[in-house]
């Protein structure tokens, strides 16, 4: 790296000028700001709808033209040599802003001249003649960077203002990457809309960034079709969900929906549990075909023939072609609801053939009054009854020879057992719904009237979703794409995918591309090398992360006795909260409630995860089932052992462990009564 300026050593001339850039471009966003504020929209519009919805929209336009006082307008610079873009400067940031003439100040990260700025090499300069990093502090413009990628004499090193901002402290929620997406994840991230994207990443490889930033690329590359389609994100617990939800707006993008599964599903109330074995029958994917022929089985051949009075005349139409109607329509293999609305109009088509053979000329008007003959309906009832899908899955959980008529060659007999209620409930709503009857049931509702599809779905922490959740997901996204990210070696449930091939066939999206993110940004290597000593016991196979970031004595491991454990725990919170950052203490569930007594009593006011927003703690009280996904400066891990043995059984408690050990940013400190895990000593 060539220059490398700092306000404390450099002359300020160069920063100065940025700084007046800065100054120039924030005062430009303010301007733009402000002609929206003044837009009179009072004789525009033709009627109030039209008024109420342009309303909205500027107020939406306002949102996001939002100046956020600590973030960087910009944080890079790109000077080109040749082309189209000869000897012009680029100030490449969040969003773009421009003059009073209309004149670019900054340019939005996600425009294609903005590409070079994360994929330029020395080897591949695309044009560019320097490539320059600014250092903020808050919203100050502090230093700045410089590469001369067309300087053959100058050696390519390791950004420090990169490794800075990657390892700047982090107090509440997840924050943006745009200043340092590295080559490989900005491949994935600016990947077309029309393809599916699987991205399997170790922890600290950024992969829960890359699909929120490909949300935000996308909408801008397809924002008018995916502002009809419409975008989620499905992640996998409520605090996962508040942890990242800046993220997207910090970029401007305002109108992304976020979700669990449980909240797709969520047409019944969830009050009951199941037994892990009992939840695994229920979330294969034999259930679909379980569910498919249950609703099917309503389907009835009719007996007798129709006849159809119309004022003095009698219309016949014989059983056997009514047969010949409901088989064709079952053969069709249409879903149950749009079948059954078809049925009254094929029915009453054949009794128009016999008014036009009998000279008479019906036009569709006729057709339609048919179709809602007494007659008709009462064939239709008969034929094609309505399905309701909870009272569907009720009987299938409720009464045995139901499940059996319709699991036969699917589910075992010990299976069928595990799926029949104890005491079968007598309504729908007295019924004790777990989350996975919930996914059951949307399934039924699928197979009787189609699921809306959205126009992009992102899939994070994907590798726990069982296929029944899968196919739920994929329901939602069957016209359009989808960003799938996860880690094979942290499925932590009984239903944990084995492969991304099974899970991306149960999403109904078998073509998409699999990408692997192997190089770490977030977790010091000696933290990672650590954890990766538990793959070959619980994912064999799996590549170990490589960690870029060295950070010594980021890993310390304390042994103590078990009536000191608590004490030495607060203890370790303490010398952590001397930091810089945010905290972590995460411990297995069953260890909560006594460690939130011992912070409590030594005056260490803490949060519960998902409350990251608020300022009143650094440290985060957090369960190990839901530190999936989350990041801390600094994380206190308690009693690894109680981890392990948290689980069903060794294999995911030691994906669990490998979790809780991989959250961490700056620094680790393990605190222990138990022996560790054999595993780790390996």
């Amino acid at each position: 790296m060539s220059d490398v300026s700092d306000v404390s050593v450099s002359a300020p001339d160069p920063l100065a000028r940025e700084r007046d850039h800065l100054a120039s471009s924030r005062a430009a966003l303010r301007a733009m700001r402000e002609d929206v504020e003044a837009l009179d929209i009072t004789n525009v519009t033709a009627n109030w709808v039209n008024s109420v919805v342009l309303g909205r929209q500027i107020e939406e336009r306002i949102r996001a033209l939002a100046d956020l006082s600590h973030t960087p307008l910009f944080f890079g610079r790109l000077d080109y040599l040749h082309t189209t873009q000869e000897g012009q400067r680029f100030y490449i940031g969040r969003r773009h802003v421009h003059d009073a003439v209309g004149d670019p100040m900054v340019i939005d990260w996600r425009a294609p001249v903005s590409q070079p700025y994360y994929q330029a090499s020395k080897k591949d300069p695309q044009d560019v003649g320097l490539r320059r990093r600014f250092g903020y502090t808050g919203g100050e413009l502090t230093a700045y960077e410089d590469e001369h990628l067309s300087d053959p004499d100058e050696l390519e090193q390791t950004s420090r203002l990169l490794q800075a901002e990657i390892e700047r402290p982090r107090v509440g929620p997840m924050r943006d990457i745009v200043a340092t997406i590295q080559p490989e994840q900005d491949g994935i991230v600016r990947s077309g809309l029309s393809g599916t994207v699987c991205v399997q990443g170790g922890p600290g490889t950024g992969k829960t960034a890359v699909g929120l930033h490909r949300v935000a690329y996308l909408l801008y590359a397809h924002r008018e079709r995916l502002a009809r389609t419409g975008t989620l994100v499905v992640g996998p617990n409520r605090s996962f969900l508040h942890y990242i939800e800046q993220v997207l707006p910090a970029l401007g993008e305002l109108e992304v929906k976020q979700a669990t599964v449980d909240d797709l599903v969520g047409q019944v109330e969830v009050r009951g549990t199941d037994e892990a074995a009992t939840a695994v029958v229920k979330g294969d994917a034999r259930m679909a075909e379980v569910l498919r022929r249950a609703v099917r089985s309503h389907i009835a051949l009719p007996k007798e023939p129709l006849t159809v009075v119309r004022g003095s005349r009698r219309w016949r139409v014989p059983a056997y072609e009514l047969e010949e109607i409901v088989r064709e329509l079952m053969d069709r293999d249409i879903r149950y609801g749009a079948a059954r609305e078809a049925l009254p109009q094929r029915i009453a088509h054949a009794v128009l053939v016999r008014m036009e053979q009998a000279g008479e000329a019906p036009d569709d008007r006729v057709q339609n009054t048919v179709a809602r003959n007494t007659a008709v309906k009462a064939v239709v009832k008969e034929c094609w009854p309505p399905v309701e899908p909870e009272k569907l899955v009720l009987r299938l959980l409720g009464d045995p020879e139901f499940l059996a008529e319709h699991a036969e060659g699917l589910l075992t007999e010990d299976e069928q057992k595990l799926l029949v209620w104890a005491k079968p409930a007598r309504s729908v709503k007295t019924a004790k719904w777990s989350a996975a009857d919930a996914v059951l049931i949307d399934e039924a509702r699928d197979l009787v009237e189609r699921t809306h599809s959205l126009g992009h779905v992102v899939l994070d922490e994907a590798q726990d979703l069982s296929p029944m959740q899968y196919r739920a997901v994929g329901r939602r996204c069957t016209t359009g794409s989808a960003t799938i990210l996860g880690d094979l070696a942290q499925g932590t449930t009984p239903w944990a995918t084995a492969s991304w091939a099974e899970a991306l066939g149960h999403l109904g999206k078998p073509e998409a591309v699999v990408e692997e993110l192997t190089a770490g940004f977030r977790v010091p290597r000696e933290v990672i090398a650590y954890a990766s000593r538990l793959l070959p016991h619980m994912s064999p196979g799996l590549a170990a992360v490589e960690s870029v970031r060295e950070n010594p004595g980021s890993l310390a491991v304390r042994r103590t006795e078990a009536d000191a454990l608590d004490a030495d725990v607060v203890a370790a919170c303490v010398e952590s909260l001397a930091h810089e950052g945010s905290i972590g203490l995460i411990a297995a569930d069953a260890r909560i409630a006594p460690l939130a007594e011992a912070l409590t009593a030594a005056g260490l006011a803490h949060l519960s995860p998902g409350e990251e927003t608020t300022a009143e703690s650094r440290l985060t009280l957090v369960p190990a089932t839901l530190a999936k996904g989350l990041e801390y400066d600094y994380v206190v891990l308690d009693e690894p052992a109680a981890v392990v043995d948290g689980e069903p059984d060794e294999r995911t408690g030691l994906r669990r462990l490998y979790v809780a050990l991989t959250r961490a940013v700056s620094g680790l400190t393990i605190v222990h009564a138990a022996p560790l895990p054999l595993q780790l000593e390996s």
